[in-house]
Parts: structure tokens; sequence; C-alpha cells
């Protein structure tokens, strides 16, 4: 069975959690990503992650302004992770059960990629 490692996409768009939600979109339409990984503040911080349902759910439908809302208002902060060794049944399993569509993969604390239930799907 393939492991997380075998399936992630490696290049993986990040931002500053003090970035505007503005500069979100802008990233994600620039990058097509549905996603972005929020950067550590430092080596001992957690990842974070904004979606395109966090900008929606969070600013769009509440008519905020994309330009003074930050990345860390609305971003989903600690992630679950995978290890890159773990294989891609405990992967879907974890998805499953904690009701995630993507994972980034963590290895020495320093993210590598990410995996998704796309990534999962294209495997089977």
């Amino acid at each position: 069975m393939p492991t997380a490692m075998d399936l992630m996409t490696a290049e993986v768009v990040t931002i500053d959690g003090n970035a505007s939600v503005r500069e979100a979109v802008d990233t994600m339409k620039e990058n097509n990503v549905r996603c972005l990984i929020v950067e550590r503040r430092g080596p001992e911080d957690a990842y974070g992650i904004v979606t395109q349902r966090d900008i929606v759910y969070e600013v769009v439908a509440w008519q905020r302004d994309l330009e003074e809302v930050k990345v860390h208002e609305i971003m989903t902060k600690p992630l679950v992770v995978v290890n890159k060794d773990l294989d891609i049944r405990h992967v879907a399993r974890l998805m499953a059960n904690v009701g995630l569509s993507r994972a980034p993969v963590i290895f020495d604390g320093k993210l590598q990629g990410i995996v998704s239930v796309s990534d999962i799907i294209g495997a089977i």
C-alpha cells in the first residue's frame, strides 16, 4: 500500500497568519488551490490551515471586509497532521474519523506536503 509521502502534493502553498483574507483569496486563485497552510510563528508553533470554506462561511457570509480580516482570525489551528510513512489506509481512516478532506504531511517537524481525499481517490 502507498504511504502519505507517495500520494502527497509536495508543493504546498503557504501564507502568513497576519495576511489579510484578500491576500489569501488572491494566493488561492493564483495557485489554483482550495486551501493554504498557515505558516508557524516559530519552530515550536503549530501549522494552521485556511480553506475556501472558511473564507465563505466566516467572511463572505457575514459581509466582513476581506482587507480587514486576518487569516489567523478564521484559520483552523492546530492541524491534524500525518507522518510521511503512514499507510494510506490509515490516513484515510484518520481523515474519516476526524472529518478532514486534507492533512499536511510532516517529517522532522517540517511541512513536506499535503495529502487530500482526491489524492486517495486517485490512488485506488
